[in-house]
């Protein structure tokens, strides 16, 4: 029997349930992952929440009423998140996927009307109820913010994170790799892992690093795993990755032929919208697969 691989729910389980969502999260503990992926935001009056975009996306939210009737930020829709209190974003309906032609999610993902938008604290509630299961934190920056701002940022976030006791099973991950200097400080119980692809392969994504040995800057920066987009890694980027003591977390692959061909190359994890698939795959190839979880159910808030 060959070593193991990581399953990383990606947003959850995007191509299943609304991405980013307890739902979301639940279903894929359900399935059986070793980790759930999802991304972070800041609002204004400072509550960690979970979505994808630095802005409330028309794609994934939608506008239901506004928090009060004379309320100037109504549609919230569009806003930046750092612009909205917790409680206006919560007034959005995120478990509802507009279509888009050529979108496979819309085709695959069950809606679920009625679902709230997560705070961090809640999804660190839900999934570490479950032993094991890991976080995989992806803070939301880019290189126009302030060097203190994304400090604080990462600050928010591993207190919350703290607060549940599970730094030691999250991994906080990114583009802007200024962050892993100011996780390395503020948790260096949790692993710090470099996101990386085609758009950010920039000295002003990579912290100042080399993109030509996007490796060698990610350890640079202050990395302990790497993980770059399913279209950049190479067998030559992999090794490079190991040869600095970093495992190799590649994402978002969906297609089961791409997965097999990741577990040959020999990554310790796989990123995907579809875990039941990578199930299937890693079974296929005689590896161990995590545990499936039973979860208590709660009905949306309306």
């Amino acid at each position: 029997m060959r070593r193991r691989v990581e399953v990383q729910g990606h947003r959850g389980a995007r191509g299943l349930r609304p991405e980013n969502t307890l739902p979301a999260f639940a279903h894929a503990l359900e399935l059986g992952v070793d980790g759930v992926e999802f991304d972070v935001g800041l609002t204004s009056d400072g509550v960690v929440v979970v979505h994808h975009d630095q802005t409330l996306s028309a794609l994934t939210t939608v506008d239901v009423a506004p928090l009060t009737p004379d309320d100037p930020k109504y549609p919230y829709v569009g806003w930046r998140i750092r612009e909205l209190t917790l409680a206006q974003i919560k007034t959005v309906d995120s478990g509802v996927r507009r279509f888009e032609p050529g979108d496979p999610f819309s085709m695959t993902q069950l809606p679920l009307p009625g679902t709230p938008v997560a705070t961090l604290a809640e999804v660190s509630r839900l999934v570490g109820g479950v032993p094991g299961v890991k976080l995989a934190v992806e803070l939301k920056t880019d290189p126009s913010w302030p060097d203190a701002e994304v400090g604080e940022f990462v600050a928010t976030v591993c207190r919350v994170l703290d607060s549940q006791n599970l730094l030691r099973r999250t991994r906080l991950l990114g583009f802007d790799w200024r962050f892993l200097k100011h996780a390395r400080r503020l948790a260096p119980k949790a692993g710090r892992v470099a996101l990386a692809e085609p758009p950010t392969l920039d000295p002003s994504w990579l912290a100042g690093g080399d993109p030509a040995d996007p490796a060698a800057a990610a350890f640079a920066a202050g990395a302990t795993h790497f993980s770059p987009q399913y279209t950049i890694l190479t067998p030559a980027l992999h090794e490079a990755s190991l040869a600095l003591g970093m495992p190799v977390t590649v994402w978002t692959v969906n297609d089961p032929s791409a997965m097999e061909h990741f577990v040959d190359m020999g990554v310790a994890a796989i990123v995907s919208d579809y875990p039941d698939r990578l199930r299937v795959v890693l079974h296929d190839l005689g590896l161990p697969l995590p545990r499936r979880q039973r979860i208590r159910r709660t009905a949306p808030a309306s």
